[in-house]
């Protein structure tokens, strides 16, 4: 079994999420957030097979692309942040960052109690 932990673009989630649904892959969804641009991303848990991985790792690349989008720079002077104005920087976002980990075993545990409730 592997644990696939993808983190990508919130406005890519959509999409993949269907995919991933649509080919009865389950995924829990965490918001997080980038450090360098701190925005918005969302990271995903996903348990495979092995034989799986590959899939997975096909329908994030298909789903989850670059764009670009500008930022604001800070320059410093000296150590001096804010001497100069902001000024607008093209940058290169999106894509996935995907990590594949080894695990033994993944458990869908739901308590009979709370689900009469």
């Amino acid at each position: 079994m592997k644990l696939i932990v993808a983190i990508i673009q919130d406005q890519d989630y959509r999409n993949l999420g269907d995919a991933l649904r649509d080919k009865n892959f389950r995924s829990t969804r965490i918001s997080s957030t980038g450090g360098f641009l701190s925005t918005g991303n969302s990271t995903l848990l996903i348990g495979v097979e092995d034989e799986q991985v590959d899939t997975v790792i096909d329908l994030i690349k298909n789903h989850c692309h670059a764009r670009t989008q500008l930022m604001n720079a800070t320059p410093t002077i000296g150590g001096l942040v804010g001497a100069i104005p902001n000024y607008p920087v093209e940058v290169v976002v999106g894509g996935a960052i995907i990590f594949v980990l080894d695990t033994e075993k993944i458990n869908l545990t739901r308590l009979q109690e709370e689900c009469a409730e």
